[in-house]
């Protein structure tokens, strides 16, 4: 017990286990970024929304860094980890203060040091773009899906370059999970035709995507298709149901009898599964799913010379792969890490997939189905290994307290945007800060953990596995998570291209300037959004286990386009020509986000005090206790005034106590000698609003504040879906949960407000030592 608290961390122990850090920065608030340009940080969205997964923009503001967001509890400190904790504090305290006649040990100059702002300038000076080119121009030069020959190539990249003698981390290692994957089946390629009423096959869509460069042409282009949809053989009438929402499926049955039928649908508004699990109930028998080039092309569809090649909008045969499943993680072991001795349900049991036949296609083939159409699906599910690389820096002063920063390695197909934008920019990182390690110039304070998650596509895998093996210690050490995954959206970002501190436009000016444009705030605070859905290796971190969490991206100017993501998005057009044509020529907009994420990281890892801003956080919920008392009207739907008062009065005192607990924190939180437990404090802050029967429905979906919600309001998750539910049922019982979801909502925060104020005793102590 007392060697997880030592400081050789956890993958000592583990004989190369890798411990992921889970840490979040939901409002992260940069200090000092001056040289920051036009920086979003973005939620995608998994399994929800439009296909693309994409619903907020999450922001840093300049002075405050980080407030913390995120998601999930179990923190259990045993009495070793408290009494260290308290330990390190009094010394600091003890130490740390100047007395007369009296000389500080030599030691202390490191434990009470703070970041050191010219090795931020110094980081951010070697940032190179043509080196991030580079990264990716090798990540991409095969298709890499999960688990495939190329997936290990990229997994040998990681490993070469984090075991560099020269500009390598501390340790780096692979951590292999055995997981649930589907596949199409390469000897029977899916099919979807048109068929006469005599069987006779009148049209068939392509079996992949037409190629305009050799990358395009590789035998390894998977062919598109829907992971986890069932194998299956049906045939139906055509009917076009929208969205695939249920409201969608529920009009059209009052005027055509579905069953029977095939629905074709567009991606956005319900998650890739949730357009054939509501379609089931009504008796249709398969599922057709399409881009929508009014939703990203600007409605241009002619690859003559409208579409890719000629610029960066889908191509005609342009397909979105994607997951077809709601919960993120391993389907076959929840809760449990999927090794692979581990016991496995059975995949009859498996919730949240497509219970009928389900396909992608191009936009040009969407259009010309009619009549009769028939689906042949030959998919099949296997159980393959799937690795995570594991890279580690350990910390000098504090090397139990880690900072993770993550992205996922697999794609669809060469995936140079998604994920390997991203991946380039980490590579570029640890380059960096390598290079300063092995040269003895920098050591951070906290130990650094750096995560290549695999399997990410098919459901958030390899983050998720690596949470729920290294539950309880991720749970008790870690300071923030860090993602990055696509790092880039679009050639036309904000302003030009990012220079050092002092030349031309700031990241947070430009920010200042491009976001909030509707606010009476605009240009004074730029917006930030909420990290509430599953789009990418954060959920796991924030969701599940109630770190604070930061997910960052550079985009275009969504006022000079409709397109609801990058076109090439999990398409075979997602290539190096495209990225280095269409979407950042230069790769100046990747070295921005290189050295945003690196100065995040370095200040997580180095500041005495964490930066993480709790009156960001009391300033979110009162955002959506405003929301929610106005768009609910709880008084006329849950009866007379005074039922009224009992069930909304303790969620505004409770919002009300959670901002004055901030408050007192504020007044106390430059008191050199509570740097730990003040630092304990804003770490642990996430994990009090972790509930774990706040929604049964929904796994590894835990914090009351920031999980994902079906309902499209910006406010309290569990709230919101219940009032939905409960308007339209009417029913009595669905009233209750909304009374329910309110006590829930108030006892979390004054629970968490509670966490904020405890100080007192403490501090009562600490005098004995002065």
């Amino acid at each position: 017990m007392s060697k997880l608290y030592n400081d050789h961390v956890l993958w000592e122990e583990t004989a190369g286990a890798a411990l992921s850090l889970h840490s979040g920065i939901n409002n992260a608030v940069l200090h000092k970024t001056g040289f920051i340009k036009s920086l979003q940080v973005k939620k995608k969205i998994f399994g929800e929304d439009s296909l693309s997964g994409f619903r907020s923009k999450e922001t840093f503001s300049q002075e405050d860094l980080i407030s913390g967001r995120s998601m999930i509890k179990q923190v259990i400190i045993g009495v070793v980890c408290g009494a260290a904790v308290l330990t390190v504090g009094i010394l600091i305290g003890h130490f740390g203060i100047a007395k007369s006649g009296t000389s500080a040990p030599s030691w202390l100059k490191d434990v009470a040091k703070d970041v050191d702002e010219s090795l931020i300038e110094k980081f951010m000076s070697e940032v190179d773009n043509i080196q991030i080119q580079e990264n990716l121009r090798s990540l991409t030069k095969v298709p890499h899906m999960a688990t495939t020959a190329g997936d290990e190539e990229t997994v040998q990249i990681m490993l070469k370059r984090w075991q560099d003698p020269e500009t390598g981390l501390d340790k780096a290692w692979r951590e292999e999970y055995w997981v649930y994957l589907s596949f199409p089946d390469k000897n029977n390629p899916n099919t979807v035709t048109v068929v006469s009423p005599t069987n006779t096959v009148l049209h068939t869509i392509r079996e992949k995507e037409k190629p305009y460069t050799p990358d395009q042409s590789d035998p390894e282009v998977v062919q598109p298709y829907a992971a986890y949809s069932p194998a299956g053989h049906v045939k139906g009438k055509l009917v076009y149901a929208n969205q695939g929402k249920p409201s969608d499926y529920s009009e059209l049955n009052k005027t055509v009898d579905l069953r029977g039928t095939i629905a074709i649908t567009k991606y956005g508004g319900a998650g890739r599964s949730a357009k054939a699990i509501n379609a089931a109930p009504y008796g249709v028998v398969g599922v057709l799913v399409y881009t929508d080039p009014l939703d990203m092309n600007d409605g241009l569809m002619s690859d003559a010379n409208e579409t890719y090649p000629h610029s960066w909008y889908m191509p005609p045969s342009g397909v979105e792969r994607g997951s077809y499943n709601i919960d993120f993680g391993d389907l076959l072991t929840p809760h449990l890490a999927a090794k692979e001795e581990t016991y496995r349900i059975n995949a009859t049991d498996i919730t949240g997939i497509p219970p009928i036949p389900t396909q992608p296609i191009g936009f040009e083939d969407a259009y010309r189905l009619i009549c009769d159409v028939k689906l042949d699906i030959y998919n099949y599910e296997e159980v393959k290994p799937s690795s995570n690389v594991m890279g580690f820096i350990r910390g000098s002063v504090e090397p139990d307290r880690y900072v993770i920063y993550g992205n996922h390695r697999d794609s669809w197909v060469h995936g140079a945007i998604d994920p390997s934008s991203g991946t380039s920019v980490m590579l570029e990182i640890t380059r960096v800060l390598g290079k300063m390690v092995k040269q003895g110039t920098w050591r951070p304070r906290r130990s650094i953990i750096f995560g290549s998650w695999g399997a990410e596509e098919f459901g958030l895998i390899g983050s998720a596995e690596y949470t729920e093996q290294y539950f309880a210690a991720l749970s008790e050490r870690s300071v923030a998570y860090i993602n990055v995954d696509i790092a880039v959206f679009g050639k036309k970002l904000h302003t030009a291209p990012v220079k050092a501190p002092g030349h031309e436009k700031s990241v947070y000016d430009n920010w200042l300037q491009y976001t909030n444009k509707t606010s009476p705030t605009h240009g004074l605070i730029p917006r930030m959004g909420y990290l509430t859905g599953a789009g990418s290796d954060y959920a796991p971190f924030s969701h599940y286990l109630g770190i604070t969490s930061m997910d960052m991206s550079y985009t275009y100017d969504k006022t000079k386009t409709n397109a609801r993501i990058y076109p090439a998005y999990h398409t075979a057009y997602d290539t190096f020509d495209y990225a280095s044509k269409y979407i950042d020529p230069g790769f100046v907009g990747h070295q921005a986000v290189a050295r945003t994420a690196g100065n995040v990281l370095i200040r997580l890892a180095d500041s005495l005090i964490l930066p993480l801003n709790c009156a960001d956080y009391a300033e979110s919920l009162e955002e959506y206790l405003s929301t929610a008392l106005n768009l609910y009207e709880i008084q006329s739907s849950l009866g007379d005034s005074n039922h009224l008062y009992l069930v909304s009065e303790p969620l505004k005192h409770a919002v009300t106590s959670f901002r004055a607990a901030v408050s007192n924190l504020e007044k106390v939180i430059q008191s050199p000698d509570l740097v730990r437990w003040i630092n304990d404090q804003l770490m642990l802050l996430d994990r009090a609003f972790l509930d774990p029967l706040a929604f049964p429905d929904k796994y590894g979906f835990r914090h009351v504040i920031w999980a994902s919600s079906s309902a499209g309001k910006q406010t309290f998750p569990g709230l919101a879906d219940a009032y939905a539910n409960a308007e339209s049922s009417g029913q009595a019982s669905d009233w209750d949960k909304v009374h329910y979801h309110l006590s829930v909502l108030s006892q979390a925060i004054l629970g968490a407000a509670s966490t904020l104020t405890d100080d007192m005793p403490i501090k009562e102590w600490l005098k004995n030592f002065h």
